[in-house]
């Protein structure tokens, strides 16, 4: 049976809020280490005890509440640190939905201003929670802000703290929104997933049993705060398990790897949470003579996720850190999404993770074949995800005719539970579409048998993730997007495993910078793949390397390749979390704006020479045609 959300085992009552659980923290445990900063990734910040975190949160609530905010959007725009989870609890304590989204940057403001200008714009967001540093750059751009003007902007640390003292419990319900997750916008215009504190709430309780959190564990997160896994997991769960959590910049871990390790070496961290490539960075930064001083053995999960996970990365973190104490069972990998508040699945605390051998041929057709073990051609190593995360319902679906995969078909992950939001801000068709899937012809719309649940969480839908996969044994192994996925000829193709093939072939060409999608050209779907180059090469060959990754390309996934793109750095966008956006890249390339090093294309129209010829004929047309005038 599934407790009741206000009730623990021993039938006592259970905060259902996050405004009752901190503040019966601080009540009962007010002197408790609740967060350390790392200035610079190193310098310890005074720690946040858990009655500073409420004094903090009951000032900001009650300045909210005196300029009757309650109901209302507030953005959270801070660099990370401690500040922004005292805005965050500030909201919550006021009633106000808080929506955490990545501040501006001075150095690409061109860059970040567009979304954050349509976040503000979609959450109708009357209210900015920041810090003077940001209010004096957004200050340089306000023309081209005029969203500025509309808002009330608030510099939290120049709050009288003495204002906790007029501060009013909202009464908030557990089925109220305590904030908006945004979307990267990878694909679409930034969408916003509503959370309800049950949502928060439920969700927390899953991870604690599910990653195995105890009384004695303590968290490291770099990630950030605007992103589900640095929010849930990486900040809320420690204030839900009332454990210790220490918080880096994620600026500090891409400056420096190596601080990460030692940050879990000097504070024995149990859990902390990365996407593949931060474990990739590691292995390439930290220098063999630097491993002497780390110790890794407290680290008890090491949660992989918010990317595709890569197998190599993972065996040769694993070679690497070893002699530190690291073990392969530390590794968990995971798979979630905002809009299943994060996880759904994940590989439990000292378990092996799991490696699956498959052949290619029969992924390439949506079927699973598990290889022998002595087969090497035609193979594929796809990592496992996990194990369903608690109580969690998966099926695995055909998209077309919405009715569950047969064993050992390749199909899109439906989730069900209690834990999956309850859609996106203000968009009820593309909600409907995502968040109330139902099996056609069943009645498996519920998330499990009615009698094995309490009515607060029976008869709900499906979450339609948008990702392909396929569970065998009990373990999820997610394969792809759907809307990523490259078909040619009648063979499916998966972006990722291409992308990897690449970057293997020189050290000259970036990791994980990587983008292989589909255009259509006379109504075929063709290639193109864009590889950025590692900053500082010299002497490289291009149109041999280009060659050999048409070749590679051929020979490992018989397939041609349409156009390769070799470019300098900063042409592949990333998300917050690390996924690559492909079709940010796609559209870079169809336009024209991508800056080529070195291209080639079965086209020549598409190549950067062409364009730029193209160009400068226009240019001169242009001039001969004023010259008349």
């Amino acid at each position: 049976m599934i407790q009741s959300p206000d009730r623990n085992k021993g039938n006592e009552l259970q905060p259902s809020t996050l405004v009752a659980l901190l503040r019966w923290r601080a009540s009962k445990q007010p002197d408790r280490h609740g967060y350390t900063f790392l200035i610079n990734g190193k310098t310890e910040s005074e720690p946040l005890t858990y009655g500073e975190l409420d004094l903090q949160a009951r000032a900001i609530a009650a300045l909210l509440q005196k300029n009757q905010a309650q109901g209302e959007r507030a953005l959270l725009l801070y660099p990370q640190g401690l500040e922004v989870i005292a805005a965050f609890c500030g909201c919550l304590y006021a009633g106000v939905i808080a929506i955490p989204v990545p501040p501006p940057e001075s150095g690409r403001l061109k860059r970040t201003l567009p979304r954050l200008r349509s976040i503000v714009k979609d959450a109708q967001a009357t209210f900015v929670l920041t810090t003077a540093g940001i209010l004096e750059l957004i200050e340089n751009v306000r023309d081209e802000f005029p969203e500025f003007e509309s808002m009330q902007w608030i510099d939290t640390a120049e709050i009288d703290l003495a204002l906790a003292e007029q501060w009013q419990d909202p009464k908030v319900d557990k089925d109220q929104l305590a904030y908006l997750q945004y979307t990267s916008g990878s694909t679409s215009t930034p969408k916003g997933v509503m959370l309800t504190h049950f949502n928060l709430m439920h969700h927390c309780g899953y991870l604690k049993k599910a990653c195995g959190y105890d009384e004695d564990s303590v968290s490291i997160t770099w990630m950030p705060y605007f992103h589900d896994y640095g929010l849930v997991e990486g900040m809320i769960v420690p204030l839900y398990n009332g454990t210790p959590c220490y918080v880096m910049s994620p600026f500090s871990f891409i400056k420096r790897p190596l601080q990460w390790l030692r940050n879990i070496t000097k504070y024995k961290g149990t859990h902390s949470q990365a996407p593949n490539f931060a474990y990739d960075l590691c292995i390439r930064r930290i220098k063999p003579k630097q491993l002497e001083e780390l110790d890794l053995s407290s680290w008890q999960a090491a949660g992989n996720a918010a990317e595709p996970i890569n197998p190599k990365v993972m065996y040769e973190f694993v070679e690497t850190f070893s002699p530190c104490g690291f073990k392969w069972e530390t590794f968990s990998p995971s798979y979630g999404l905002a809009e299943n508040t994060l996880l759904a699945t994940t590989t439990p605390r000292g378990q092996n993770p799991v490696l699956l051998a498959i052949k290619t041929s029969a992924i390439e057709q949506n079927k699973v074949v598990v290889a022998d073990s002595a087969e090497t051609d035609g193979v594929r190593i796809v990592p496992g995800c996990g194990k369903k995360v608690c109580d969690m319902k998966i099926a695995i679906v055909d998209s077309l005719t919405m009715t569950r995969c047969q064993d050992g078909e390749v199909g899109e992950v439906w989730l069900s539970d209690p834990s999956v939001a309850q859609g996106y801000w203000k968009r009820p068709d593309v909600t409907k579409e995502t968040f109330c899937a139902y099996l056609q012809n069943t009645n498996e719309g519920l998330a499990t048998q009615a009698s094995e649940l309490d009515s607060t969480v029976a008869s709900l839908p499906f979450l339609r993730t948008g990702d392909l996969g396929f569970l065998h044994e009990g373990e999820l192994f997610i394969t792809g997007r759907i809307k990523d996925l490259i078909i040619v000829r009648g063979t499916n193709h998966y972006p990722q495993d291409i992308e990897w093939s690449v970057q293997q072939l020189h050290p000259a060409l970036r990791p994980d910078y990587g983008a292989a999608f589909s255009i259509f050209d006379r109504g075929e779907e063709k290639l193109v793949v864009v590889q950025e180059i590692e900053r500082r090469t010299e002497n490289l060959d291009t149109e041999k390397l280009i060659a050999d990754i048409r070749q590679e390309i051929a020979e490992q996934h018989e397939i041609q390749v349409y156009a390769v793109i070799l470019g300098k750095p900063g042409n592949i966008l990333k998300t917050a979390s690390g996924k690559i956006q492909r079709r940010a890249c796609r559209d870079k390339f169809l336009a024209g704006t991508l800056n080529v090093l070195a291209d080639w294309c079965e086209n020549p129209e598409f190549t950067a020479k062409f364009r730029s010829l193209q160009g400068e004929l226009e240019s001169l047309a242009e001039q001969v045609k004023t010259a008349k005038m």
